[in-house]
């Protein structure tokens, strides 16, 4: 969108720019695109603490997961 860098750089006081993920697997062509910047990078931040034993994986069921969002959701608003 246009205006986002200079909007970005006027919030956070801080120089901004458009990142593009450094995604090679599948579907790459789709993902490497500025909108899944932030998600992807903190996949791949994720997976790269778990094999360098700086980070547990995380036990647990989707539902388990799910019902400590809705908590979260419920105690912020």
């Amino acid at each position: 969108m246009q205006g986002m860098v200079e909007l970005g750089e006027e919030i956070f006081h801080m120089p901004v720019r458009i990142g593009l993920p450094k995604y090679q697997g599948r579907l790459a062509e789709v993902v490497r695109t500025p909108r899944y910047a932030t998600a992807v990078g903190l996949l791949l931040d994720g997976v790269s603490q778990v094999q360098h034993g700086q980070l547990s994986r995380q036990g647990g069921s989707v539902r388990a997961v799910l019902s400590r969002m809705r908590e979260w959701f419920q105690r912020k608003f």
